[in-house]
């Protein structure tokens, strides 16, 4: 029997020790970084160290703040006193393990740099998330006197700003969680600083209105945050209080513009803003949502052949609905309609089939009209597939890109910017109206909207990693499976359906493809053809 116990014993410690470090070793995939718990307000900075050798003096220290994204992307802020050459630099977290960190923009209100890196894998088993360490040569470690505070998450972040004539509106991720259901403003404070608050007038998504505070000058920047007052809590903030702001204005008002979120879109862009202006847009607004792809380099070249397009980087995922709120305040000095719709979403009436040229009358002849009390008109949509292409075709979208489902799907809107109510509301590119404004649905014979959403694979694959949807927040969680924004046969996982280039055809709709011929098209003196877009242009 003794004998029985001391040979069964062992194998039991074993056991236990085998099953922990299985354990440990697989903890990493039981946590994803979208779907952790908040972590408790904590200073939220961190040291920036220029490193130098050993024999110069201490390494300058700047202050940042850093917050872990989708997908273990850790964005670093640092205050605009860094200066010179922004390559060469990594993060250094408390596990003494470095990633690369890339330089990735400059958040604006107040300037800062912005850099991106990696949450090295051990960092990820290691909990609570501590914030990292930039430098300029990793292999020099810093002196640590204490821990690093925590790491702020997306999910729960004040992280924009804007200051009206009126009120200062704050835009907030994780207060207002379930949809259709929304804080009392009275449940909430904003706070100024350390000491100065004010009461919240609406509650509505992630956007809250607040009182514009009465604060001394100052020469220091004053951080701006939200506090819950059941909770004797303070959301934590990237966001600072500014003097009122607008969109710039070249002259007047326009009367009609376009604001969407754009990611990697730099090659759809020229046809998408060189097709509307020519109907009657006059400004774009765009929110960029991170891009890595050439879009500066386009709108630039934009801009210099005579279009108005102006970028606002918006890095932060899932918050299309608050980007467009933030654009109904923004552009309201110089925008008088708004048509928000996506870079793959092209206006088109069929009453335009027999005309010879494009006009901007095409458009402005809607909104000028436009009868007394009406502020907003529908556009429903036609999706179209993949139409057997297999990667983007080089004429654009709009030749590409020819079947489409035989029914109409959900619908964006033309907005009158007064029109819109004080709460901000939008969903799915339409916003709730103030007391005495209508919305007009126009039938599809009179305008409708191609959507090109099932593109050749490669192109739609990109949308699993930066979607903004509003109702799918992660396309590869087995969450809300029946919501429109998921796609037919797709599934949870990037992997391209079998049969994909011929998916979504029901119906032949070649009416935008030829009209855009007739209006763009050219035989160029190589011998092929081309379309207006494909080259130089004037405006």
């Amino acid at each position: 029997m003794a004998r029985k116990i001391r040979t069964t014993f062992p194998c039991i410690v074993a056991s236990i020790v085998f099953c922990a470090s299985i354990y440990h070793h697989y903890l990493r995939r039981t946590i994803t970084s979208d779907h952790i718990p908040p972590s408790p307000i904590t200073t939220t900075t961190t040291s920036f160290f220029a490193q130098s050798p050993l024999s110069s003096p201490p390494p300058v220290v700047i202050s940042t703040t850093s917050v872990l994204l989708h997908d273990w992307e850790v964005l670093v802020i640092v205050s605009p006193q860094l200066a010179g050459d922004y390559s060469g630099y990594s993060c250094l977290f408390d596990t003494d393990e470095a990633s690369a960190a890339t330089f990735t923009g400059v958040l604006p209100f107040p300037d800062r740099f912005l850099f991106n890196c990696v949450l090295p894998v051990r960092a990820r088993r290691r909990l609570p998330f501590r914030q990292p360490s930039l430098l300029k040569s990793p292999e020099i470690r810093p002196q640590r006197d204490s821990s690093p505070p925590l790491l702020l998450r997306w999910s729960y972040l004040v992280y924009d700003s804007l200051t009206t004539e009126d009120d200062v509106v704050l835009f907030v991720k994780g207060v207002n969680t379930r949809q259709g259901i929304n804080r009392d403003p009275k449940e909430l404070m904003c706070v100024f600083g350390d000491y100065v608050k004010t009461a919240v007038k609406t509650s509505m998504q992630e956007v809250f209105r607040c009182q514009r505070p009465k604060l001394t000058a100052q020469a220091d920047l004053v951080k701006v945050s939200l506090e819950i007052l059941a909770e004797n809590r303070v959301v934590p903030s990237v966001a600072y209080y500014t003097p009122p702001r607008k969109l710039a204005s070249k002259g007047g008002k326009f009367l009609l513009c376009a604001s969407t979120m754009v990611y990697n879109v730099a090659k759809f862009l020229k046809e998408w803003v060189f097709y509307h202006s020519k109907i009657g847009v006059e400004k774009f607004l765009l929110y960029d949502n991170g891009s890595d792809d050439d879009l500066g380099k386009v709108v630039e070249e934009l801009v210099q052949e005579g279009f108005d397009v102006t970028t606002y980087l918006w890095l932060w995922p899932k918050t299309q609905e608050s980007g467009f709120s933030h654009a109904a305040l923004y552009a309201s000095n110089c925008c008088k309609w708004m048509m928000y719709i996506d870079v793959d979403e092209f206006l088109y009436s069929p009453s335009w089939k027999n005309s010879s040229r494009p006009s901007e009358s095409m458009l402005s002849s809607l909104v000028s009209t436009n009868s007394l009390g009406l502020g907003q008109f529908e556009i429903s949509c036609y999706e179209f597939g993949p139409s057997n292409q297999e990667v983007h075709p080089i004429m654009g979208v709009t030749q590409g890109y020819d079947c489409r489902l035989s029914h109409e799907n959900r619908h964006k809107s033309i907005v009158l910017l007064e029109a819109i109510d004080d709460y901000l509301l939008n969903v799915i590119h339409h916003f709730n109206l103030s007391f005495g404004f209508k919305s007009k649905k126009l039938s599809t014979d009179y305008m409708v909207l191609n959507h090109y959403k099932y593109q050749a694979w490669p192109e739609f694959k990109a949308k699993f990693r930066r979607r903004v949807s509003a109702y799918v927040l992660d396309w590869t969680q087995k969450l809300n499976p029946n919501s429109n924004d998921r796609t037919p046969g797709l599934g949870f996982m990037p992997v391209e359906p079998e049969g994909w280039p011929q998916m979504f055809c029901e119906l032949r709709d070649d009416r935008l493809k030829d009209l855009t011929w007739k209006w763009f098209g050219e035989k160029s003196s190589l011998g092929y053809d081309r379309m207006a877009w494909q080259r130089g242009y004037n405006r």
